[in-house]
């Protein structure tokens, strides 16, 4: 399992690499950006919410959205043995956040909100205000956090579908009944210790994030496999009826969205200086 995540670490950073040298404007090069790189925390914290942001927006649209107008259900109570269901995007985003915390990176994932359905995700300490602050402008939060020691980031996290909306309005632990389409629910909350990163941790947190949502989505497919009657999973989507995309078919749309992505956020950070920080 360890050569497998090396192996996987060197190839983002080989491919990160000669992109940056090979590809990036003549500005960036002079600005020696190179392994070693110290960024500060917030680009490690904007790339993975990029990659995590991508991959929920596929699952979100083509596998649960496309996926719903087939046949397919999806279920807060989707690992109860007999209910044919996979899970809804929050619940994906929870497995993400399991496999993340069994790595060797000392990073955190979670999704939270001051209308809770799960008590545990209610927002508390100086997440608060900070969250009062992106309802308010709409902005990402980026700040040290003094009473558990980590460095903090929060995405609004928004209604992107009635689906969402219907969801948590008639759910009956909501303390909300009211939400609208596009309303900012909550913030995806990502955590680390340190206040600056290399290009080398980047990489590591990149090959995480990547690992967790494979892993996430395998449990999906493992459960499509059980049903009374099971999509076909191979190179086929919802889109095109009763289908699946298995890992591999999934995985290369995914991917490919969040490395340019990734790409794009790194070109345009240049490397840390003495004022530069979270």
């Amino acid at each position: 399992m360890k050569n497998k995540f090396f192996i996987i670490s060197a190839l983002i950073l080989i491919s990160l690499s000669i992109y940056l040298f090979k590809s990036a404007p003549e500005r960036l090069v002079d600005s020696s950006i190179k392994v070693g790189s110290q960024f500060p925390v917030r680009v490690l914290f904007q790339v993975v919410a990029a990659e995590n942001a991508v991959a929920r927006a596929i699952y979100t649209s083509d596998i649960v959205g496309k996926g719903k107008k087939v046949g397919l259900e999806y279920s807060e109570k989707w690992k109860n043995k007999t209910l044919d269901a996979g899970p809804l995007p929050a619940l994906l985003l929870r497995e993400v956040s399991r496999n993340i915390e069994k790595s060797p990176v000392p990073l955190g994932l979670f999704l939270g909100s001051d209308f809770p359905i799960a008590s545990a995700n209610k927002f508390s300490g100086s997440q608060v205000e900070k969250f009062n602050q992106i309802r308010a402008d709409s902005n990402p939060a980026f700040f040290y956090s003094a009473d558990i020691k980590r460095y903090v980031a929060m995405f609004p996290d928004y209604a992107v579908s009635e689906g969402c909306v219907t969801c948590h309005n008639d759910h009956p632990d909501s303390p909300k009944k009211d939400w609208k389409l596009h309303d900012i629910m909550g913030a995806t909350t990502w955590l680390y210790p340190d206040e600056t990163v290399s290009l080398e941790e980047i990489v590591e947190a990149i090959s995480v994030v990547r690992a967790a949502i494979s892993a996430a989505y395998m449990m999906y497919l493992e459960k499509c496999k059980n049903f009374q009657n099971p999509p076909e999973i191979g190179d086929r989507w919802p889109e095109e009826g009763y289908f699946i995309p298995n890992s591999k078919a999934f995985l290369a749309v995914y991917e490919k969205e969040a490395s340019l992505k990734t790409m794009q956020i790194l070109l345009s950070n240049t490397v840390i200086d003495a004022d530069n920080s979270l």
